[in-house]
């Protein structure tokens, strides 16, 4: 019994030696380096030619609602030791499926997002990235009418990979 605490005991420094020398790690996979403390978020305008209204305030609060949520990072408004800044580059619809009626069975809402990331003690992560996901719909339904729902999960898919290629480094 005495050698299985003695084992437990060893096996527990031995993790938190090893997590130490990571950087810092969360339960989320974020590795951030241990000196980061602060993360600037700039509004992400909407550029594209088609514009949705709501789109750049709603992924620019949804990102910076995800590193407040999975990080201990502080939000502030510039200098950041991680810093974002970009822009929405594309917004569109398109047709896809296309039946022998030359007619689309579903259509296609696409969303690209320009990315500049900035780590102050991890230059190697500095990026400038183009990520573009996308959600289909059936082509029966007005794009009016589903929306705000593909609007919200293909911003979800975004910050996804960007919270991954930033902080998760995949």
């Amino acid at each position: 019994m005495k050698w299985l605490k003695r084992s437990i005991w060893a096996l527990t420094f031995a993790s938190l030696i090893v997590m130490q020398a990571c950087g810092v790690y969360s339960f989320t996979g974020a590795s951030i380096p241990p000196e980061a403390e602060t993360i600037t978020i700039k509004y992400f305008p909407n550029n594209a030619s088609l514009v949705n209204a709501n789109l750049s305030q709603t992924f620019t609060n949804k990102l910076k609602d995800r590193f407040q949520s999975q990080t201990n990072l502080n939000l502030t408004g510039s200098g950041g030791d991680l810093y974002f800044e970009g822009e929405i580059v594309e917004y569109k619809t398109k047709p896809v499926a296309i039946q022998g009626n030359d007619q689309a069975a579903m259509n296609r809402l696409t969303i690209s997002v320009k990315v500049k990331f900035r780590n102050r003690y991890d230059e190697e992560s500095n990026f400038e990235t183009t990520f573009t996901r996308y959600e289909d719909f059936d082509s029966s339904q007005n794009l009016s009418a589903v929306e705000d729902q593909l609007v919200e999960q293909i911003s979800e898919y975004l910050i996804d990979d960007i919270f991954n290629k930033s902080v998760v480094n995949w």
